[in-house]
């Protein structure tokens, strides 16, 4: 048997010599570097190709046939022409398919999670035939003191992927307190920032937008001019809401921070020129809509801007915060609400929701964090004795200190304790035991309300629109234009 089987080794070993397919090997067995960097993995040749030419018959078919052919294959399982090489893909090289997906960010020290919104669907990188399957929706928020923009698809019920997002302070209310008009440097800000957002718009193939300006626009007699001159530099049609469709859309954009047990929330958005509060009473039986549960609402006349505005952002002395704590209170004492008893008390039956930059700099600051990130603050939860210990430890800084507070930065720096004199108010209105923090509000609560009118998240299936029809509550042509 040993003299029999000899030269049929010899001849296998010469068989393999010739065809020169073998995959090259190290002395241990393992595949060597070359063979490693073709991109080709270990198992590949397991699985035959669905098309292609079928082998000459002049091949050998042995028990070795298998090996022979593996190293043949391209990447995709297609057999390659005679003399091609197999080639190792490069990142640069691989279909962009395969690539993961870039999400923009918002204020680049923070990332843009999924979200219930965002917080809870870190969704999966979607390739570039899947993006265009799920239809797309954005939303444009320009405030007193911000320019915001978010671009999304629909993920599970409720929720929501960011694809695109972008956020700019340009300070459009400076100045409005005083003379009751936009100036002309705080528009041209402004239309430099919305016409960053036009251009991402433009980029992209939207199913339904909604573009919207707040107080400044809404309290400046030169505002409906100014949205004139968006239009016609931009592009862009933007809508003034009111401040019951404000507070409306911030309970909207956070109602996945308002757990299954909770009975009662307050709820207030620190805006640049108005403060927005939404009292909510969920009861036993719990709307898919938070904001169908408000029982009471209010909008101040006051926000970040105005207010620092008035007392001074700069230098703040202990005094003078307490006096702009005892203006915002005033304003409160005139809105006519249920006592908090009415409401629910205890650690999960009523709480405070604060969504405004005010909040999430104090979170930030609390965490100590090297760089504001969205990840770690949206959805804390704060007592309410580290609520007062920031506030103290704010107010201790100068403006030098302050701004060099990576959570707060130069911009901020002057407003951040204005904000914190309207929380301290709302605070001695609705004692709570703990508040929650949201990195979100208005463009969540578009999102959220035009998804669901349209449908996108029953059965996966988006509404369709009729023919020729146009979207409702702000699909506007001149996004595409």
């Amino acid at each position: 048997m040993h003299e029999t089987g000899e030269p049929v080794r010899k001849r296998k070993r010469r068989r393999r010599s010739k065809s020169g397919h073998g995959t090259p090997s190290s002395a241990n067995g393992q595949p060597s570097s070359g063979a490693i960097a073709s991109g080709i993995s270990a198992d590949e040749g397991q699985h035959k190709p669905a098309t292609g030419p079928r082998p000459n018959p002049g091949e050998n078919k042995g028990p070795h046939h298998g090996k022979k052919k593996r190293n043949r294959r391209g990447l995709q399982g297609r057999p390659l022409a005679n003399g091609e090489k197999p080639q190792a893909a490069t990142a640069a090289e691989r279909p962009k398919a395969l690539q993961p997906a870039v999400v923009a960010d918002d204020r680049k020290a923070h990332a843009h999670p999924g979200f219930e919104g965002w917080r809870n669907t870190p969704a999966p990188a979607l390739s570039q035939s899947s993006e265009m399957a799920v239809p797309l929706y954005a939303a444009l928020d320009l405030g007193t003191n911000n320019c915001r923009l978010l671009i999304a698809q629909p993920t599970r019920p409720g929720q929501f992927r960011v694809v695109d997002a972008f956020s700019r302070i340009v300070r459009l209310g400076e100045g409005l307190g005083a003379s009751g008009r936009l100036s002309p440097e705080a528009m041209d800000r402004s239309i430099e920032a919305l016409k960053i957002c036009a251009a991402k718009l433009k980029m992209r193939d939207i199913r339904r937008s909604r573009l919207i300006a707040t107080e400044a626009a809404r309290a400046a007699v030169n505002g409906e001019e100014f949205l004139e001159r968006v239009l016609s530099e931009t592009g862009l049609e933007l809508e003034i809401i009111n401040r019951e469709t404000e507070a409306r859309l911030a309970v909207s954009g956070c109602s996945s921070l308002v757990g299954r047990d909770t009975k009662s929330v307050v709820l207030f958005d620190i805006g640049g020129g108005s403060s927005e509060i939404a009292v909510i009473k969920i009861g036993d039986n719990r709307s898919s809509r938070l904001a169908n549960h408000i029982t009471h609402w209010t909008s101040l006349p006051v926000g970040v801007v105005t207010l620092s505005e008035r007392h001074g952002g700069e230098d703040v002395t202990p005094d003078g915060f307490e006096a702009m704590v005892r203006e915002v209170e005033g304003m409160l004492a005139r809105f006519d609400c249920p006592a908090i008893d009415a409401l629910g008390s205890g650690e999960t039956g009523f709480h405070l929701i604060g969504t405004s930059g005010t909040v999430t700099t104090l979170a930030g600051v609390h965490l100590d964090l090297p760089r504001y990130d969205r990840r770690k603050v949206d959805g804390l939860w704060l007592s309410d004795d580290e609520v007062s210990a920031m506030q103290a430890r704010l107010l201790s800084w100068d403006f030098t200190a302050r701004a060099a507070n990576p959570c707060i930065g130069p911009d901020r720096a002057d407003l951040v304790l204005a904000g914190c004199a309207i929380l301290e108010a709302i605070r001695r209105r609705w004692p709570s035991e703990r508040m929650r923090v949201a990195d979100r509000g208005l463009r969540e609560g578009l999102l959220t309300d035009m998804m669901a009118d349209d449908g996108a998240w029953r059965r996966g299936r988006p509404r369709r629109f009729p023919r020729g029809q146009q979207a409702q509550q702000g699909a506007h042509e001149g996004n595409k234009s």
